[in-house]
């Protein structure tokens, strides 16, 4: 039985629950985009799909509107997939359980994907309406948004005449987003080397942080869980001689990490045991925004340490040495925008390996330049410990345009829907609008969005109301394009 049934707009939520059952995870968007491609084949509609499952699906315009100027809507297809402790979800091979709780949707034990499946679902209820006033319509459907924006990158846009565009991956009603960061992702290597030590094998968990995503809510001071562990290890290899075996954490680049875990082997019981008492009186001193935060130790086995014999001395203050010593949010606010990170960077990954320990990074700036010099000193750091650092998929930032015809009418409609002015802002995050309009000059770009709440996180909601109060912002602004 269909959950979001009677849910108002009926053909958002109807296809909206149709993408969650699909699962459609960043890299795992093969099923989606066919289903998408096979949506348009059913229903006689010129469509694009290339190699990297990208989509692009046109619809002609309405009767009265022939001579009116395209227009492209945008969104990714592409979920964070993130799971609550204990769940068990298969997110590669299963669809979402959504629940209903008044004005909120959410998925049980799971992100939603509300970021960017809501757009995805708006497209398909336009394409799927012919009653609605509309120019040629042309829908892009992107992949891989969540980890680089590759789809926008790599996606051919010859098949688009528009050039007006409509970005449906805001996150805030009554905002309209005009710019963006750019960035690029640094994944830093450390080799290592294992040796057996003596003592006992001991579990580190350190888990319940708030987490986010770590462009829009980097300014929010929450703590990191990997830069945490971080701190927590050095105390226990300067006082408690451990050695550490393993240590991991996050689940994606552009994530804030709720929980990090560890292997170490130490002989110094009584030690090991209180330092982690000081630790948690710490978390309850300092972290006031992450306050469910909890660290439990337990001794571990073969499969907690995944086979590993530990590291030896120099290599475990090496790899806790870059946890510790790496630079992590904020770096500089913008001059003349208050409340906006102007160069920042968030360690979203750590994971272990036999022979090394990989850091993922995601840098973001305003400012190519400085986001350049905190790739270059990660590199440093990485080489001064006998590491390296490799970059991937760098994105361009989204300048703020001085005259933009579109942001005007989208201005207008909301002001006469709602009798308040839209919020205009630019946003420490990357947004694919700045890969399209790279490739296509003059482009007259925005980014509006139903509001969604704690994204990337299990915690994720979407509300229902404004999903409607969007939609009727989406179809009104289309209307007024004759």
């Amino acid at each position: 039985m269909e959950v979001l049934n009677g849910l108002k707009p009926e053909k958002v939520f109807e296809h909206f629950e149709s993408i969650c059952r699909i699962p459609h995870g960043s890299g795992n968007t093969k099923q989606l985009s066919d289903w998408l491609a096979d949506f348009a084949k059913k229903r006689g509609l010129e469509h694009y799909q290339d190699e990297l499952n990208n989509i692009i699906i046109i619809k002609e315009a309405a009767a009265g509107y022939e001579e009116s100027a395209p227009v492209i809507l945008q969104g990714h297809m592409d979920m964070v997939c993130n799971k609550a402790d204990g769940c068990a979800k298969d997110m590669s091979a299963e669809g979402l359980d959504l629940v209903v709780d008044g004005d909120t949707i959410y998925a049980e034990g799971t992100t939603l994907g509300g970021d960017d499946g809501i757009a995805v679902a708006y497209m398909l209820a336009i394409l799927d309406d012919d009653s609605l006033k509309h120019p040629r319509v042309e829908m892009v459907f992107t992949v891989d948004e969540e980890t680089g924006l590759y789809g926008a990158e790599a996606i051919d846009v010859s098949p688009l005449k528009g050039r007006r565009f409509i970005n449906i991956d805001s996150e805030d009603e009554g905002i309209l987003t005009v710019g963006c960061a750019g960035g690029v992702t640094g994944i830093a290597q450390l080799p290592v080397s294992r040796e057996a030590a003596e003592g006992k094998a001991w579990l580190l968990d350190l888990s319940g942080f708030t987490g986010g995503h770590s462009g829009t809510e980097i300014i929010k001071g929450m703590e990191n869980a990997a830069k945490s562990m971080g701190r927590l290890l050095y105390e226990l290899s300067d006082r408690a001689g451990a050695r550490l075996v393993r240590v991991d954490s996050g689940v994606a680049d552009n994530v804030i990490p709720t929980s990090a875990r560890a292997v170490i082997v130490a002989k110094a019981e009584d030690a090991l045991a209180e330092i982690c008492d000081e630790f948690r009186t710490l978390i309850g001193h300092e972290y006031k925004l992450d306050q469910d935060v909890v660290l439990t130790v337990s001794k571990a086995d073969d499969q907690t340490a995944g086979a590993m014999l530990p590291m030896d001395q120099a290599s475990t203050q090496r790899v806790i040495a870059y946890l510790i010593g790496t630079p992590n949010g904020i770096e500089k606010m913008t001059v003349g925008i208050d409340g906006l990170p102007q160069t920042s960077l968030s360690l979203g990954i750590v994971s272990t390996s036999e022979d090394g320990v990989e850091y993922t990074f995601c840098i973001r700036s305003a400012v190519d330049s400085e986001c350049e010099m905190l790739a270059r000193r990660l590199q440093c750091q990485a080489e001064a410990l006998g590491g390296s650092l490799r970059r991937e998929g760098p994105y361009p930032g989204w300048e703020y345009a001085q005259e933009s015809p579109l942001r005007d009418l989208v201005c207008q409609v909301y002001r006469d829907q709602t009798g308040k002015d839209m919020v205009i802002e630019a946003i420490h995050a990357g947004l694919e609008c700045g890969y399209f309009a790279g490739k296509m000059p003059g482009l007259d770009c925005v980014s509006i969005g139903p509001d969604l709440r704690d994204v990337h996180t299990p915690g994720e909601k979407m509300y229902i109301s404004s999903v409607q109060r969007t939609w009727d912002l989406v179809t009104e602004v289309l209307a007024r394009m004759k």
